[in-house]
């Protein structure tokens, strides 16, 4: 192997807890340990979240180093997740992060957790890398962004979410349509044989570059219960035109914003990041665009859009190529801001 900057990174910003190893900007290692027990209440319980993270924080980095063949010792810098996220769960990775730096005698590195989403486009298992400066649609259940990107540390949110994210959109409408959680996959799934046409929803009208999602859901909400009051079986009968109406219309939105962005910064360089980049329907909609529109399309694989430490090691890599180490001091933050 030929030795770069190894790189340590952990991620522990909701359920998932993550461990990677980095050589350089190739991956050598990517664990992910997931947290079944929050399907049973719908959602993510913070408490719950944060114990979870305890038990498995040093299992998921030794098997990390494990795969990665390589020795502890060998290992330059550690990458945390510094914010936003749950903050219970937040604290147990930066505190592992933190004993570990001390421990290693090597520098600690505090990594935003959405600016990582988008530099997962530079892990060296992706064929084609945006040029700088790009626009990123960066989508998770609890951020909806677009960013200007003109170096890996230096980014602008030049529109964002004004109430609720668009992954919460997906969640929160999978709920009532009584789908398990994490029901984003599963409206992706049932949507495949349905008709986007078939129901239709309000309209967020928000000026610029900024999205809403509250009056969507609400929309949502009460299409369905007007129709259940008409039919019983509403939801049943028509669950595949249901999650393929709500899909459209949350993709519509991310659409129209993202050609507003291009069409205002004049930017042809367009990527998409986050746990709702993985949506089949966003991604089929955007590669037809990008060849419509005339734009260069960078869309990374779908292990790198959920929560990973991969993308928080590569971000660490190049803050540690600008020497941008953290202090033992820092804390972690819920709601972390570029």
């Amino acid at each position: 192997m030929n030795k770069e900057i190894i790189i340590l990174g952990i991620e522990s910003s909701c359920d998932d807890t993550s461990a990677a190893i980095l050589n350089g900007r190739k991956i050598l290692s990517n664990v992910v340990a997931n947290q079944e027990i929050h399907k049973q209440y719908g959602g993510v319980v913070p408490e719950l979240a944060s114990r979870a993270h305890q038990q498995n924080i040093i299992p998921v980095v030794d098997a990390a180093i494990r795969k990665a063949n390589i020795k502890k010792e060998e290992i330059n810098a550690i990458a945390f997740t510094n914010g936003p996220g749950l903050l219970g769960s937040l604290l147990v990775g930066s505190s592992f992060a933190k004993s570990f730096a001390i421990g290693m005698d090597i520098p600690l590195i505090a990594i935003n957790h959405m600016q990582a989403h988008i530099l997962a486009h530079f892990i060296d298992e992706e064929k084609n890398i945006p040029e700088f400066p790009f626009l990123c649609l960066t989508v998770s259940g609890g951020h909806t962004q677009i960013v200007k990107v003109e170096s890996p540390n230096n980014m602008q949110i030049i529109g964002t979410t004004l109430d609720d994210a668009a992954g919460e959109a997906f969640d929160k409408s999978a709920k009532i349509l009584g789908l398990p959680y994490p029901g984003g996959p599963l409206i992706d799934k049932h949507a495949k044989n349905g008709n986007i046409h078939a129901f239709t929803f309000g309209k967020p009208k928000i000026k610029n570059l900024d999205f809403s999602f509250s009056g969507l859901k609400t929309s949502i909400l009460y299409k369905i219960q007007d129709g259940v009051k008409e039919n019983p079986n509403f939801i049943k009968e028509n669950l595949e035109s249901l999650c393929a109406s709500i899909q459209h219309s949350i993709v519509n939105v991310l659409i129209e914003k993202l050609q507003l962005a291009i069409k205002k910064t004049g930017i042809k360089q367009i990527a998409i990041a986050g746990g709702v980049s993985a949506n089949s329907y966003l991604r089929n909609r955007l590669d037809v665009l990008s060849k419509t529109a005339n734009f260069d399309l960078y869309i990374p694989k779908f292990e790198y859009c959920t929560d990973n430490a991969a993308m928080i090691a590569i971000a660490g890599y190049f803050k540690y190529l600008d020497k941008d180490f953290s202090q033992q001091s820092i804390s972690p933050s819920a709601r972390l801001f570029f």
